[in-house]
């Protein structure tokens, strides 16, 4: 039985250590090299590059996933992607912060 209004989704889930390469989240985001490569060189994620390859935390990857849909559904600019997603995880802290 579907239900018209239900989403499904596929992925794996990332553990704490785990780790993206760039070509893996270029893969799981549809976008191209070029598209995160401007979001490292903005600022808005954090690439470990000490193998000499760029890898991707799971921080990263949320913040790539949230970067990629403010822009494809909002046409949010770098910059402003960059705010948004500063001031949502502040929001965050401070939310954590009055639950304990």
């Amino acid at each position: 039985m579907s239900n018209p209004g239900l989403e499904v989704f596929e992925g794996e889930l990332l553990g704490e250590q785990a780790a993206l390469s760039l070509e893996e989240l270029c893969r799981q985001f549809a976008v191209p090299r070029e598209h995160v490569v401007a979001l490292v060189e903005e600022g808005v994620v954090r690439a470990d590059a000490g193998s000499g390859q760029w890898h991707f935390d799971l921080h990263a990857v949320r913040r790539v996933r949230i970067a990629v849909r403010l822009q494809r559904d909002l046409e949010v600019n770098l910059a402003g992607v960059a705010l948004v997603l500063d001031l949502l995880e502040e929001l965050e802290s401070l939310r954590g912060q009055l639950r304990g």
